[in-house]
């Protein structure tokens, strides 16, 4: 049995100028963002440079984590 304890992330990045956002989770925030920034995150990270972490929340549970991402992805870009 495995008693390490998992931590989920949902997380906002965006670019040098705070014109465009992305809306992820995952599992490893530190490893995730890594990739970002090199470029194999996403291809829409990428495209648009957008790396800078503005905000993010902690999750015990992979399914709160994945809700709260849709969420967030369904709000209005100026509430966000």
């Amino acid at each position: 049995m495995n008693d390490e304890v998992k931590i989920y992330y949902c997380y906002i990045l965006s670019n040098k100028n705070r014109g465009v956002l992305y809306i992820g989770y995952t599992e490893n925030l530190k490893v995730r963002l890594e990739k970002h920034k090199k470029g194999t995150g996403a291809v829409f990270t990428k495209m648009y440079n957008v790396h800078d972490l503005v905000y993010y929340e902690k999750f015990d549970i992979k399914k709160q984590a994945k809700q709260r991402e849709k969420q967030l992805k369904n709000w209005h870009k100026d509430w966000k």
